[in-house]
């Protein structure tokens, strides 16, 4: 082959990579401009004022297709899939208690997007900022929304996997005083202190004395529910196989989700509830994987999202293992409940 043949297939193998380039960036830009425009069928979206006060709302990250997708917006609870009230505040991850919310964020850059928590008063109005040093995956408020927490990964893409960094933090959101990461607490394992360097955290739950949170451990291949004490900075270990806790309204029960053996690597997991008093365990009528933090309706009901076809949608299951889930809102996650 000589020199110009080879020229002529090196600079017709750079025009079909760049064909192809160009056609990933104009396919991706086309959708993410069809995202924009409202799609038939879908939940009815209009601008409105939307706080974090007043009695039996329900507020969420709206993820239909159209001008206020992956705005935070309010419907009644009790009519989860009605129409949404946007409230002009985008966020990745929401949470609300108390009149005090957190939104995690996306900042988009030039060459890649960076991370931020914002801590909203009652009217959706940010009070503090902070940098989040990867993805968002997690974020929770304590019952009287004196506290917040959020986790991020900063290594990997899964939890399903093993190659992942989790960095979870909590904010005391009346002084602004940060604890960067859980990694700095004492951990006591099974009666003893313990320390490895492969030690993640991740889905921060509160109790109401604004002084216990309870939150997973991964370490050395297993997880374990451990409970903190936010005075002692301290983390004990409570019950093994325990992922993203959610702890009951009153704070006797941890509903999580646990790995089960034979079901697929990348879905391995199923619902249940921990009694904390007698380590009993519940599996719930959920049999499809659940990669969520899931959140209490009220002492009975459990909420949380699966895939759906504009992202996520809200399935509600009871919490004693009885019943059936029911799908009660479409596009979207990241559900709290007001009042």
């Amino acid at each position: 082959m000589t020199v110009r043949s080879r020229i002529l297939i090196l600079v017709a193998a750079v025009a079909v990579l760049a064909a192809v380039g160009l056609a990933s960036v104009l396919h991706a830009s086309a959708r993410a401009e069809r995202r924009n425009h409202t799609q038939a069928g879908g939940p009815r979206v209009t601008p409105g004022a939307v706080t974090l006060t007043g009695q039996g709302r329900m507020l969420f990250r709206n993820m239909a297709w159209g001008p206020h997708r992956d705005e935070v917006v309010g419907v009644p609870a009790g009519d989860p899939s009605g129409p949404r009230t946007a409230s002009g505040v985008k966020c990745l991850r929401f949470y609300a208690a108390s009149g005090t919310g957190v939104c995690l964020q996306a900042v988009h850059g030039t060459v890649s997007d960076t991370y931020r928590a914002l801590i909203l008063d009652a009217r959706l109005r940010t009070v503090r900022r902070y940098d989040v040093p990867g993805i968002p995956s997690r974020a929770r408020v304590s019952p009287t929304g004196h506290f917040a927490a959020w986790t991020a990964f900063v290594g990997g893409d899964s939890y399903a996997g093993t190659n992942f960094s989790t960095r979870a933090a909590i904010v005391d959101t009346r002084s602004g005083e940060l604890i960067p990461s859980l990694e700095d607490f004492r951990i006591v394992k099974d009666g003893h202190p313990y320390r490895a360097p492969d030690v993640n955290f991740w889905g921060v739950t509160f109790a109401r004395d604004d002084r216990t949170f309870y939150a997973t451990l991964a370490t050395r291949g297993s997880t374990y529910l451990v409970r903190g004490d936010l005075r002692t900075r301290t983390l004990t270990t409570v019950h093994a196989n325990v992922e993203c806790p959610s702890l009951s309204p009153d704070g006797t029960r941890i509903a999580y989700k646990k790995r089960v053996e034979g079901l697929p690597k990348d879905a391995p997991w199923h619902l249940y509830v921990l009694d904390l008093r007698t380590l009993r365990e519940t599996p719930l009528a959920e049999r499809r994987s659940v990669d969520d933090q899931v959140v209490w309706r009220d002492a009975r009901t459990l909420v949380y999202a699966l895939p759906g076809d504009y992202g996520a949608d809200l399935y509600q299951v009871p919490a004693d293992g009885s019943g059936t889930p029911r799908r009660i809102g479409t596009a979207a996650v990241s559900p709290a409940y007001i009042g």
